[in-house]
């Protein structure tokens, strides 16, 4: 693997947005480039960008379209076309890396694999001390990691504190079980394959379930990255979910139908 192309999805939140940025410019691997996949943030997330890009130790590109709602699909295949590697690794604006975040992901990566990445949520109070006091996450000890989880502010630690080897990861069937492009990592030869994220789901839910499924039905396998490739989820209030059964629904008849393409996708997407 020559690149790798990390997108950043983000919408009205650039202190978190600031955060995870700054965690990716302080990787051990540094053979990457970011691009922030922006839902139609204001000016204050472009002034955030602009600030970024002037410290900037990797290429980083913003890309950004009309708040019409939640379109997140829309915002990852925009990325898509903007980006340079040939592994890409999606991951949400309020998902903090850890610093060998690009190096585990990179060690995992596997031709005809997919790797969905693993989450450690964050308290609303320690989103709150860590995003008030700039806090380096990344610099706590393990004592303090240990801590943190005592006091409720992570739903787990040990991931944080092992390192599982690449062995064991692979699944040969499709499973909803955790799903989330908040830290996906999937080959740019293959989201071409399945026309890239459908933006023609409505609403949040299910469109990230929906290109794994595509993916295994193209014939795409999955991995485990979980105890490898962790991020600090911080704390924010749910998504409407409006649309969430109706989108499971059209998720659950592409497994009957075996469906590969994306109805409005990569090719679909002006660049």
């Amino acid at each position: 693997m020559s690149f790798i192309s990390v997108i950043i999805t983000t919408y009205n939140r650039p202190d978190a947005l600031t955060a995870v940025v700054e965690a990716l410019f302080a990787q051990d691997d540094p053979g990457f480039e970011i691009i922030i996949a922006d839902d139609g943030s204001g000016d204050n997330t472009r002034a955030a960008v602009a600030a970024l890009q002037a410290r900037a130790p990797v290429a980083l590109r913003h890309v950004w379209q009309e708040d019409q709602g939640f379109r997140a699909a829309r915002a990852r295949n925009l990325g898509t076309l903007d980006a340079r590697g040939d592994y890409i690794i999606f991951l949400d604006g309020d998902c903090i890396p850890q610093r060998n975040f690009i190096a585990q992901h990179r060690r995992l990566a596997q031709p005809g694999h997919l790797v969905q990445g693993s989450r450690i949520l964050l308290s609303e109070q320690a989103t709150g001390q860590v995003l008030a006091e700039h806090i380096d996450v990344q610099r706590l000890t393990p004592g303090q990691k240990l801590a943190w989880r005592r006091r409720g502010a992570l739903n787990k630690v040990l991931p944080l504190l092992l390192t599982l080897p690449d062995v064991g990861r692979t699944s040969d069937r499709f499973t909803w079980r955790r799903i989330k492009s908040c830290n996906l990592a999937v080959w740019r030869t293959d989201l071409d394959l399945v026309n890239g994220f459908d933006e023609s789901f409505s609403g949040w839910g299910h469109e990230d379930a929906d290109l794994v499924l595509r993916l295994f039905n193209a014939g795409v396998m999955r991995k485990d990255g979980a105890y490898a490739t962790e991020v600090l989820h911080l704390w924010h209030r749910e998504h409407a979910r409006d649309q969430e059964s109706s989108n499971r629904a059209l998720v659950e008849q592409r497994v009957t139908t075996r469906q590969v393409q994306a109805v409005r996708g990569l090719r679909d997407t002006p660049a």
